[in-house]
């Protein structure tokens, strides 16, 4: 049985990469019942998490009717996504105009890299692309080093999967006043525009001025950044306010060390951070993590994918869990009365469509 906030809700997916299936991953664990249409000859990887937690049909959309079928399943549910170029769906018949026309409270979320307009809509790209006219490609890097591509996390994940998450449940929350369904145009490039905000303020108040990694959160400052140990592991280092800044100088016994009485000086950041390699690279990183524990310092070990499921606050919060042979994340958000569920293993395409069939449609097979 599911469990979840959203158990009631009937998400119908077309299948696709990245962002999308992320997002209909989320919905699951917190309790919707996903159907995701899979092509005919889609291949089945009964490991990959993104497919978690949905029923699949398969259907050939280039055969009229299968393309009735979509519709009608599409009748019944409360969210449609897809994460084609633009007009791609409309070509397969199942277009906004005719969704809606099947079924006028139908939230549509349509899931692309450009958006749904604009001189980029219609070319390819990946994440790389996207985040590199939001601003953020360019802002993440060491001093006089390239742009460093932060994983695929900013485009795809952070602002495709998670602005298309936010896209959805507002216009279903509209939906329960007006009655009417609408188009969620969800833009990886908008949302990673619309997480780098804060930088673009910053810079109109002269607070963001330097190129990358020269300015006090993109490990220029000596106090935001990460330091090698004696063992070749790293910590991270946060220390932004004076209380934390303090805690930092005195567990590492430069209170009295001149150097660091100025904290905010860019001039003085090259030889701050030399002086702190040099301390941080006398202990190993277990050594200096048992240091600083009970301190408000802001400092923390650096872990390797292998060792984020053993760390001691991670395995506290059950953050980290088994589900079908893999390790994966466990759902999130955490609900206080109606917590979801790590969905189960992908399903073969379209192995589901008598239980979809029956379940939306009413019918016998």
């Amino acid at each position: 049985m599911p469990h979840g906030p959203l158990v009631g809700l009937r998400v119908l997916e077309l299948a696709g990469l990245g962002p999308a299936p992320f997002a209909c991953a989320l919905l699951a664990d917190a309790g919707a019942d996903v159907v995701c249409i899979d092509r005919p000859d889609s291949q089945h990887d009964p490991t990959n998490i993104l497919a978690r937690g949905r029923r699949s049909v398969s259907l050939d959309l280039k055969r009229p009717e299968d393309v009735s079928t979509a519709l009608a399943l599409a009748e019944k549910a409360d969210l449609f996504i897809e994460g084609f170029r633009p007009g791609v769906i409309e070509r397969m018949g199942l277009g906004p105009d005719v969704l809606l026309k099947h079924n006028p409270r139908l939230v549509i979320g349509r899931m692309t890299g450009w958006g749904q307009s604009g001189p980029l809509a219609l070319t390819a790209g990946h994440d790389i692309n996207y985040i590199a006219l939001s601003g953020a490609l360019a802002s993440i890097g060491q001093a006089g080093g390239p742009p460093v591509p932060p994983l695929n996390l900013v485009g795809d994940f952070g602002g495709g999967a998670m602005l298309l998450l936010f896209g959805l449940m507002a216009a279903l929350h509209e939906t329960k006043h007006s009655g009417r369904g609408q188009v969620v145009d969800a833009a990886m490039t908008d949302g990673s525009i619309a997480l780098m905000g804060i930088f673009q303020w910053m810079r109109s108040q002269g607070r963001w001025n330097g190129p990358r990694g020269t300015n006090w959160l993109d490990g220029g400052a000596h106090y935001y950044g990460c330091y090698e140990c004696a063992d070749g592991r790293w910590l991270a280092v946060g220390a932004i306010e004076a209380p934390f800044y303090r805690a930092l100088r005195e567990r590492l016994g430069l209170l009295d060390d001149a150097l660091f009485d100025t904290q905010n000086d860019p001039a003085l950041w090259p030889t701050q951070k030399a002086r702190l390699a040099a301390v941080f690279h006398l202990r190993d990183r277990q050594g200096w993590c048992e240091h600083f524990e009970g301190s408000d310092a802001c400092v923390s070990p650096v872990l390797d994918l292998d060792e984020v499921a053993a760390h001691p606050h991670n395995m506290a919060r059950g953050a980290m869990t088994s589900a079908f042979g893999v390790p994966q994340p466990s759902p999130v958000p955490r609900f206080s009365r109606t917590p979801g569920t790590t969905g189960e293993a992908p399903r073969a395409p379209g192995m589901d469509r008598v239980s979809v069939m029956r379940d939306w449609l009413g019918l016998a097979n």
